[in-house]
C-alpha cells in the first residue's frame, strides 16, 4: 500500500466530498487546496476568505445536506463514494494529474484495484465488423486477464463491454453524467448487467445529466484507468480521438485497428497509426505491446498528511502586494506560469496562493502547457 493511503471515515469522506462539490473547486484546484492547507477541512474553512480575496465576495462551499444527501443516495443504490487517498482508488488514475478527487461507483468494486486495465473505444456508429471485432477483442482480452474499461456509448463501447462480461477479466464502465443516468436509453438491460456484473464509474455527481462538456472529462478517466488505449473505428472528429490524446499525455500505450480507407470511420483510426499508434489487428498483438508494463506509481501531494493543517504565515502576509502586482501582470492572453514568477517580485509558494484565489474566484482561466489569463470579475 502506498504512504499514507486508508480508507477515510464517514466525516473525512463527507470533507472530501464537499470541496470536490464546490464551486470552481476542479481537480487541479483540489490538489492545490490539499497543498496548501493539508486538510479539506481546513481548505473547506479557508473557501469564503480565498474566493473573497479573490474578488468573488458571495462564494459559498458545498452545504453539508447536500453532500450527506449524495452518500445517502448513493448508499441506496449500493454505491460508493471513493476518495484520491484511499487504497481501492485506483492506482493508474491517481498518477494523472488532473485524476478526480472523488469518484462514485456501483457494482464490483474489486476491479478498480485490479492491476490490468486496457480502454477499448471507438465509433457510436459503428460498423457490423467493426462491433463483432470489438465484442471479440473485448472477450479475449478479458480472458486473458485484462479488464475492459469504455464509455457505455452506441456501437464499438456497448460492444466490447458485452464481450468482456461473463469472462475473467470484467469490465468497467466511465459514464460522463451520474453514476445512476443511463445514457444511452437503449442501453438500460446493458447499464444493469454492468452494475451486477461489472463496475459502474463517474466523477458527477448521482443524478447528473450527460452533457457534451461532461464527455470528453469521461474520456481522460477511460485512458487513466488502463495501461492502453485501444481505437476501433473513429472518425476525424470522434470523441475516440479524444481518448487516444489523453492517453498519450498521460503516457499510455495508444494503439488502433486499420481500416479501409474507403471508410470515414476509419479514418481517424488511420491517422492514428501514421502518427505513431500501435497496430494491432488482434488481442494478441495488444497482450504483446502491454506484456511487462506494470501499473504506475503515484504520489500523493508532498504536505499531505491525515489531519495536518498547513498554515504559512509568511505567505499570508507577503500575498497582498504579490496580488496587485500579478493582477497588473495577467490579462486575457495565456501567460506561462514560469514567466508571471520570472516578473512578479515574490515567491513561488505567493504566487501559487494568488492564482489559487483566483481560481476560487472564478477569474483564472488555465491553458495547456502551465499558461494562465484573466478572466472578467465577477459581480
Amino acid at each position: 500500500m502506498e504512504q499514507n493511503l486508508r480508507p477515510l471515515t464517514d466525516a473525512e469522506r463527507l470533507d472530501w466530498l464537499r470541496l470536490a462539490r464546490s464551486e470552481n473547486v476542479g481537480p487541479a484546484t483540489f490538489r492545490r487546496l490539499l497543498q496548501r492547507f493539508g486538510s479539506p477541512k481546513l481548505a473547506l474553512e479557508r473557501l469564503p476568505d480565498l474566493a473573497r480575496r479573490g474578488g468573488q465576495r458571495s462564494y459559498r462551499a458545498c452545504p453539508r445536506d447536500v453532500a450527506t444527501q449524495e452518500l445517502e443516495r448513493l448508499a441506496r443504490m449500493g454505491g460508493r463514494a471513493i476518495a484520491w487517498v484511499e487504497p481501492d482508488y485506483p492506482t493508474p488514475l491517481r498518477a494523472v494529474e488532473d485524476s478526480p478527487a472523488i469518484i462514485t461507483a456501483r457494482g464490483r468494486f474489486d476491479l478498480l484495484t485490479r492491476p490490468r486495465q486496457v480502454a477499448l473505444v471507438g465509433a457510436r456508429n459503428a460498423s457490423a465488423n467493426g462491433r463483432r471485432f470489438a465484442h471479440d477483442m473485448a472477450r479475449d482480452l478479458s480472458t486473458a486477464g485484462f479488464v475492459i474499461v469504455s464509455g457505455l456509448a452506441r456501437g464499438i463501447d456497448g460492444a466490447a463491454h458485452l464481450g468482456a462480461l461473463g469472462a475473467p477479466g470484467g469490465t468497467i464502465a466511465v459514464l460522463a453524467g451520474g453514476v445512476d443516468v443511463i445514457y444511452p436509453p437503449e442501453h438500460a438491460n446493458l447499464y444493469e448487467r454492468l452494475a451486477q456484473e461489472g463496475l459502474i464509474v463517474a466523477e458527477m455527481p448521482p443524478g447528473t445529466e450527460p452533457g457534451a462538456r461532461l464527455f470528453p472529462r469521461r474520456n481522460r478517466i477511460i485512458s487513466g484507468l488502463s495501461l492502453g488505449t485501444v481505437v476501433i473505428e473513429a472518425a476525424l472528429k470522434s470523441g475516440s480521438l479524444i481518448t487516444a490524446r489523453f492517453a498519450n499525455e498521460q503516457g499510455r500505450e495508444v494503439m488502433a485497428v486499420p481500416g479501409s480507407p474507403l471508410d470515414p470511420r476509419c479514418r481517424g483510426t488511420n491517422r492514428l497509426i501514421r502518427e505513431g499508434a500501435l497496430l494491432v489487428e488482434d488481442a494478441t498483438q495488444v497482450l504483446e505491446a502491454l506484456d511487462g508494463i506494470v501499473s504506475l506509481k503515484s504520489n500523493l501531494p508532498e504536505n499531505f498528511n491525515f489531519n495536518t493543517h498547513n498554515i504559512d504565515s509568511e505567505i499570508e502576509n507577503e500575498t497582498p502586494d504579490a496580488r496587485a502586482e500579478i493582477l497588473t501582470l495577467l490579462g486575457p492572453s495565456p501567460v506561462e506560469v514560469d514567466e508571471l514568477l520570472r516578473q512578479c517580485h515574490c515567491s513561488a509558494p505567493v504566487m501559487g496562493m494568488v492564482l489559487l484565489e483566483l481560481d476560487l474566484a472564478g477569474r483564472l482561466e488555465r491553458h495547456p502547457g502551465n499558461r494562465v489569463s484573466l478572466l472578467a470579475k465577477v459581480a
